[in-house]
């Protein structure tokens, strides 16, 4: 199964998805599945938020509190749930301010390693 496939299974299962993108920490996207009626700029969110993420996991770093899990951001219009795939790449999962963040976080948790796998 394909980048792309894992992505849109689970941004088309969740109620408010609207893409899903596998990124490096350097803010290079791998994959992405966006759907065209998507309310944000997904790819820039993501490219942006790289640029945080990075910081984030220097002072998980250095505050010695173990592994980053999951990162959630929710502002007026988004819920962007964030899971690190792998010590190179992490998912940005983005729903409406609506959307069924409980399933999201789920999915995400469920499917990070198959992405994992499947950059191997």
């Amino acid at each position: 199964m394909s980048f792309r496939d894992i992505l849109r299974g689970m941004v088309e299962r969740v109620e408010g998805g609207q893409g899903a993108v596998i990124m490096g920490y350097d803010g290079i996207p791998i994959d992405e599945y966006i759907k065209e009626d998507a309310a944000l700029d997904i790819q820039l969110l993501s490219v942006e938020y790289a640029t945080l993420l990075k910081e984030i996991r220097r002072t998980i770093e250095v505050l010695k509190t173990g592994e980053m899990e999951e990162i959630s951001i929710t502002t007026g219009l988004t819920r962007v749930i964030v899971r690190p795939v792998n010590g190179e790449f992490f998912v940005v999962f983005v729903l409406g301010k609506d959307g069924n963040f409980g399933k999201g976080r789920y999915l995400l948790k469920r499917d990070a390693p198959r992405l994992a796998e499947a950059l191997q």
